[in-house]
């Protein structure tokens, strides 16, 4: 049975901060949204019912979803904005118009303007931003122009027009809010100073500026101006919480495209990136089949020419995680820290959560590829000769010495098969001996499968470290199937997997598919044990107390539990029930026993 599309992107959805777009089936986008969590805002659109009758026609319109994975709500919120006027989709209302996000801009011009705009040129000046704040933008040109006295006119200041006395300073210099730079009353020297400690500001460089402000609050508390010190003061406190960096990456980052690759036995996935003013504009990820044992640095070299021909990329330089060979024309830039480092991760991150959503997706859709992916990708991580198809693994199960148990559990193709789990109660071994109990219930499990014919495993894991795989081994070689077939141990304590002969363990990673499913093992056989051992001691302590009661010996337990199949029962029976077995007058101390008490 096919599972719909959208129900398997839906369930595959990370938790994570990002963006999402909605498409109608001719694949035009029709809404683009943020989230702090994308699987649990998506999925409400598809689980509640709405109000609103144009949610209702958007969620019926709605063919395929894509999103793309951000830092934080704010990455989220400005990301958002960009698509959305990229776009135009037919359901964005709120942002369809002109609106975008401020910037603050310091004019590439002779005693620069430092003023708050929502267009950005790209030889226009120093761009700080975007902010998602208008409030923002405003507290931070106020707290600028507190602290340096700028100029805010729009006159042309070569120095011929202000030797030739062309301007007249105006009511702000009266104010005190400029230094007459227009008439040169200020040098050019002196006012850049104040420009490059402003940038600082806007970085997200404080401490000088915030110790000249706490000065001036400090000289204006000295001469009883409280009033203007706390206004002072609150400016200051805003100042020092405000984070600078409210934009994606750097702004000065622009026009540049970011490639990265993850692959695994059979797949590439290559996500790009392409960044406009430090902003992300454009996010695809491209899903290659191996056919060769490619490389990654193959693999991503062929993503690169197909994704730039497909999105029509004018980018004269490249982000990427190791050097590549794309021609001449185009920068390879392979980011180690800072800004550009940062935009990569975000890449591999986004590649990475493509990837895995791909698996979960297969596994519901194509449960072979599935299957077939993860038992290759077990033989290659543990060394093995063939596919770990069929996989067994035992644990033994004793308390305190008492009912000594031991549990085998298979998974064949990376799932359990539980009809094929079996329990072993030690019959040679006395005492709590764990390498003992080992052999015995090796021995007998792969005995009885070669007396009745029935395969063998490819793999054997045993739950122990290196003594109890000793112990197994014996057994092996008793039947001769040493080098037959593989055995492991894993040892609890680090998740070590030991090999015969072999004192070096192995160390998987602790996110790897194949160690999950060796723990998975493990832990099912240490449940399977578990539950046996449970069953053995409560049924052990209930024939003991049948034996305790007085005039009943043992052939009286055999009857009853001939007639009764348990203790629990026997307990339960009426009078006249158990008179029919042991006669009226064990069955009047059994029943007076079990009701009195």
């Amino acid at each position: 049975m096919d599972v719909p599309a959208l129900e398997i992107q839906l369930k595959t959805l990370p938790n994570a901060p990002g963006v999402y777009q909605y498409f109608d089936k001719e694949g035009t986008i029709i809404y683009v949204g943020k989230a702090k969590n994308l699987k649990k805002r998506v999925s409400s659109y598809f689980t509640k019912t709405h109000d609103s009758g144009k949610t209702r026609v958007l969620v019926k319109k709605i063919a395929n979803i894509k999103h793309i994975v951000v830092e934080t709500e704010t990455d989220a919120l400005l990301l958002e904005n960009n698509l959305i006027k990229k776009h135009k989709p037919r359901y964005n209302v709120l942002l369809k118009d002109d609106k975008s996000y401020p910037w603050i801009c310091v004019k590439n011009e002779r005693f620069p303007r430092v003023f708050s705009t929502r267009r950005v040129f790209k030889n226009g000046g120093d761009y700080f931003g975007p902010y998602t704040s208008v409030k923002t933008v405003h507290t931070l040109l106020d707290l600028i122009r507190g602290l340096f006295s700028l100029r805010t006119c729009n006159y042309d200041l070569h120095e011929e027009k202000i030797r030739s006395g062309k301007y007249k300073v105006c009511l702000e210099y009266h104010l005190g809010n400029c230094k007459g730079a227009c008439e040169g009353l200020e040098s050019e020297k002196h006012y850049n100073e104040n420009i490059k400690a402003i940038k600082q500001i806007l970085k997200g460089n404080f401490k000088d500026s915030l110790s000249k402000f706490k000065e001036q609050m400090m000289e204006l508390a000295e001469n009883m101006q409280f009033e203007e010190a706390q206004k002072i003061k609150e400016k200051v406190e805003v100042l020092e919480n405000y984070q600078a960096k409210s934009t994606i990456v750097n702004p000065k980052i622009s026009n540049v495209d970011v490639f990265s690759v993850i692959s695994d036995e059979s797949y590439g996935y290559i996500n790009f990136l392409q960044l406009s003013y430090g902003s992300i504009i454009r996010s695809h990820t491209l899903e290659i089949k191996k056919k060769l044992d490619e490389t990654d640095k193959e693999l991503l070299e062929l993503a690169i020419t197909e994704i730039r021909q497909r999105f029509h990329s004018k980018s004269k330089e490249i982000y990427v995680p190791f050097p590549v060979d794309i021609g001449e024309d185009i920068k390879v830039t392979v980011p180690q820290l800072g800004d550009k480092k940062h935009i990569l991760d975000l890449s591999i991150r986004n590649a990475k959560y493509f990837r895995m959503e791909r698996f979960k997706q297969i596994k519901i859709v194509d449960p072979d590829r599935h299957a077939n992916r993860v038992m290759a990708q077990m033989k290659a991580d543990l060394r093995l000769h063939e596919e770990p198809r069929h996989i067994e693994c035992f644990d033994n199960s004793n308390i305190q010495g008492t009912n000594p148990v031991a549990a085998c559990v298979v998974f064949k193709n990376g799932k359990p098969s539980k009809k094929d789990y079996r329990h072993f109660n030690i019959k040679t071994v006395e005492g709590p001996d764990d390498f003992a109990s080992m052999e015995e219930v090796v021995y007998r499990r792969y005995k009885r499968l070669l007396d009745e014919e029935q395969p063998l495993p490819q793999l054997i894991i045993i739950d122990g470290g290196k003594g109890q795989l000793s112990s197994a081994l014996k057994s092996l070689d008793a039947l001769n199937l040493r080098g037959k077939i593989a055995i492991i141990g894993i040892a609890k304590r680090l998740e070590e997997l030991f090999y015969p002969n072999d004192p070096i363990p192995l160390y998987l990673d602790k996110k790897s598919e194949t160690l999950k499913i060796i723990q998975q093992l493990r832990n099912e056989a240490h449940r399977f044990g578990i539950e046996h051992h449970r069953n053995r001691r409560s049924k052990s302590a209930l024939n003991t107390e049948l034996e305790t009661i007085n005039g009943v010996g043992e052939k009286t337990v055999v009857e009853l539990l001939k007639h009764f199949k348990s203790a629990k029962r026997v307990a339960n029976a009426k009078l006249d029930e158990l008179e029919d077995v042991v006669g009226a007058s064990r069955a009047e101390k059994i029943y007076n026993y079990y009701h009195n008490n």
